[in-house]
């Protein structure tokens, strides 16, 4: 045998056993509990979320997956914790867009690199609803619209602060309709939804569940949605993207894992998250919550944040945001 020749084999074969041990390393992962970073405080939708399936993962493994809550910053502090773990699958991101479709355009400098998180699975979509104190002149989104066209300057909006996906969606709307509004940032929707339904704010975007109870006693109205297609929840109302094809401002939550997290326990973790959210008890939960179960490949995800990056980038730049 010649030199080259038995180079190409050695090749050969240390590519076939480096294979065979990420087999390997995928088929008995998880041999200890498993970490998930939550970039959020308790309650929100991130973190829910991440409960409600790593609760149904931790059933199917028989091994356990805990919830640790990380926030602060839109999530750059549990991005940067997880961007920076070992890369053996033990320690892993849930959360929102934000750490790739916004803080990039959001934060002149960032702690992590999105590019050191690899995307594993999309699991999760819950829309915004576009709420009214009772007192607001327009009882339908095409009223709000032509009411706020004709007062510029008059009405203000609140969101759960700067940067956030409540702010960014408004900011693009006005941009798309011609509107002038106020932003009155608050510190999250503990704050934002309060001061609509007192009438601080006339205007604010929200989730269903934050909302549903004070529709229901007639403190405010529900006028649309920010998805692409209208909610099983509300399905009256409008979807924004009716008139403004292709809007769609809807928070997406998943999965993340340290870049060179090896690809058999990415699709490990993938798949189990894929089949977590078809449980009919999981579907059941989120339902209830007006969340909508997605799921899909790491492909499909980072094709998804790609898409989100693009649209989020120009409303940052619409509404002159930065967070540093």
């Amino acid at each position: 045998m010649n030199a080259n020749a038995w180079l190409r084999g050695a090749v050969a074969l240390g590519m076939l056993c480096a294979a065979q041990a990420a087999w390997a390393q995928g088929a008995r992962y998880p041999e200890k509990p498993v970490r998930v970073a939550v970039g959020y405080a308790p309650g929100g939708l991130p973190d829910t979320v991440a409960r409600v399936v790593s609760q149904k993962i931790s059933e199917r493994w028989g091994q356990q997956v805990f919830v640790e809550n990380r926030p602060g910053a839109n999530s750059s502090i549990a991005a940067e914790y997880v961007a920076n773990a070992a890369p053996d699958g033990y320690t892993l991101l849930v959360t929102d867009n934000s750490t790739h479709a916004i803080n990039p355009y959001l934060f002149r400098k960032l702690g992590y690199d999105p590019k050191n998180l690899a995307p594993v699975a999309l699991v999760a979509r819950a829309p915004l609803y576009l709420a009214a104190h009772s007192s607001f002149p327009a009882n339908t989104f095409s009223e709000a619209v032509a009411l706020l066209k004709s007062s510029p300057g008059k009405y203000s909006y609140g969101s759960s602060g700067i940067g956030s996906t409540h702010h960014l969606c408004m900011e693009f709307l006005k941009a798309a309709l011609g509107l002038d509004m106020v932003h009155v940032p608050y510190k999250g929707t503990g704050q934002s939804v309060p001061a609509v339904v007192s009438g601080q704010v006339p205007l604010v975007w929200s989730a269903y569940p934050s909302l549903a109870p004070h529709a229901k006693d007639g403190k405010i109205k529900l006028l649309a949605v920010n998805s692409l297609k209208r909610s099983s929840s509300a399905p009256n109302l409008p979807a924004v993207a009716e008139n403004l094809p292709g809007f769609d401002f809807a928070p997406t939550v998943g999965f993340f894992a340290p870049l060179a997290t090896p690809r058999a326990i990415v699709l490990r973790i993938a798949a189990e998250a894929n089949e977590a959210i078809k449980a009919p008890d999981v579907i059941a939960r989120l339902a209830a919550l007006d969340v909508q179960p997605v799921g899909g490949t790491p492909e499909e995800y980072a094709a998804s944040l790609q898409a989100d990056g693009e649209r989020y980038a120009r409303a940052v730049k619409l509404s002159g945001a930065t967070a540093d």
